[in-house]
């Protein structure tokens, strides 16, 4: 069933229907002028009612709590509507660039919350890097799904059943790197072409764990019949394209050779209603359009969301997808997602008066687990190489085995940056083979 549909079945027929959409705004599209507080207050009113209404349960509802915005919010304005202390479960890793432990543990505090870290190491996500592939029935690109396969076990072995989590805000709002990246490239009207020039570069250079997750690291592959239907390439598409390159290179001979030459892109696209709900629209809702058609539900909420979950029995509530606040976020405009650099500017404003100052003023930092292949001593890269190597691996008709060993061999002679592009190609091919193995898929 697609998002947003229902079906009708009789004996004769089956009929798909949508009861719902985003239906952003068009550009230009008459409507009352409102101040930057006013549509703060909006967004505040909306989304303190979905985090309250969550909040009933029959049971202790946790908060999972990043050093992020969103889990922030969250935990910022169920703390005002709880009776008890909530507990903030966060998951600490041992490289500081992919850690969020101090700025969790302030946000706690200022909360009022029983703050709970939850140390997740290598070895820890090399041990259950299988079964969490498995729960996720997908391909993963960091193990990142396996911390929070992790998590919520924790959060059962301390006796949990509920938790509110953030996911879905940067789909609303704008939150990754590629959407600010998207605002300074193609919404520049009366803007120095310098400055924006300046600010993308400060973009790369001040997310460097996004490089090739998020941001563009590479050639893409053409992507001309994008540009065409829709006027411009949104940047997490390039991002993904230069990926999937990187991808053909060890992908084997005969496969190239019957299907190198197709463009994965437009049927995607064929398959949305680009016409209602993509002609007209600003270059940012395009693409926040697409990605939380594609990524959102087919990435997002399996790898890092319910499926993690439900792995140990623990309810995840998301009120940054209630409808209610969604269709509040979609009617106001781009500037109010993304402000110059500054992502998510009305949540920011939103909820100033609940979060601690730090996060008030920090940039979006994707949720990741440091890669393996900066760590090459730890076990999720000793995993990671003989999986890679093995027979298993040998067996996948779609692959170049040599290539690939070949790959792992160069590791050590490229910078960090290229390490941790190609560890999100590593990922991909290691999980290829937990599912080929796991689900017999070759029998």
């Amino acid at each position: 069933m697609p998002p947003g549909h229902y079906a009708l079945a009789t004996e004769k027929h089956f009929q798909l229907h949508r009861y719902w959409d985003f239906d952003y705004p068009e550009t230009g599209a008459a409507g009352a002028k409102r101040s930057d507080t006013e549509y703060a207050e909006e967004f505040r009113a909306a989304l303190e009612e979905a985090v309250r209404i969550r909040l009933r349960a029959d049971v202790p509802v946790g908060c999972y709590l990043s050093g992020g915005l969103d889990s922030c919010s969250i935990l910022g304005l169920a703390a005002k509507h709880h009776p008890e202390p909530i507990r903030a479960f966060t998951l600490t890793f041992d490289r500081p660039e992919y850690d969020e432990e101090k700025e969790a543990r302030e946000m706690a505090a200022t909360a009022g919350a029983e703050f709970y870290p939850i140390p997740m190491r290598q070895d820890d996500l090399a041990d259950k890097f299988a079964a969490a592939t498995l729960q996720s029935e997908t391909i993963c690109i960091n193990a990142h799904g396996v911390a929070k396969y992790m998590l919520s076990r924790a959060v059962r072995d301390a006796g949990y059943k509920v938790v509110l989590t953030g996911e879905g805000s940067d789909e609303l709002l704008g939150g990754y790197a590629h959407f600010r990246r998207d605002v300074l490239m193609y919404n520049r009207e009366g803007q120095d072409p310098e400055v924006i020039a300046g600010l993308l570069l400060d973009l790369e250079r001040l997310n460097p764990v996004s490089r090739g997750l998020l941001l563009p690291h590479g050639e893409p592959l053409p992507l001309d019949g994008v540009k065409r239907l829709l006027g411009f390439v949104p940047s997490w598409i390039e991002t993904f394209s230069a990926r999937s390159g990187k991808l053909r290179n060890v992908m084997s001979d005969d496969l190239l050779a019957n299907f190198g030459d197709r463009r994965g892109y437009l049927p995607l696209l064929s398959d949305l209603d680009v016409h209602r709900q993509l002609n007209k629209r600003d270059p940012l809702h395009q693409s926040l359009y697409l990605w939380s058609k594609t990524m959102l539900p087919n990435y997002l909420l399996v790898v890092l969301g319910d499926r993690m979950e439900m792995a140990h029995s623990i309810e995840g509530r998301v009120p940054f997808l209630d409808h209610h606040l969604v269709e509040v976020i979609r009617s106001q405009p781009p500037a109010m997602k993304i402000r110059g650099v500054t992502e998510k500017y009305v949540l920011r404003e939103a909820v100033r008066d609940v979060i601690s100052d730090t996060i008030y003023r920090r940039q979006k930092h994707p949720f990741l687990s440091p890669p393996a292949t900066l760590n090459p001593h730890e076990r999720l890269s000793t995993f990671m190489q003989d999986t890679l190597r093995g027979p298993v691996m040998a067996s996948i008709p779609y692959f170049n085995h040599k290539k690939i060993v070949e790959l792992l061999d160069s590791l050590g002679t490229m910078d960090e940056g290229a390490q941790v592009a190609n560890d999100q190609i590593l990922m991909h091919l290691t999980s290829v083979c937990v599912l080929q193995e796991g689900f017999g898929l070759a029998t």
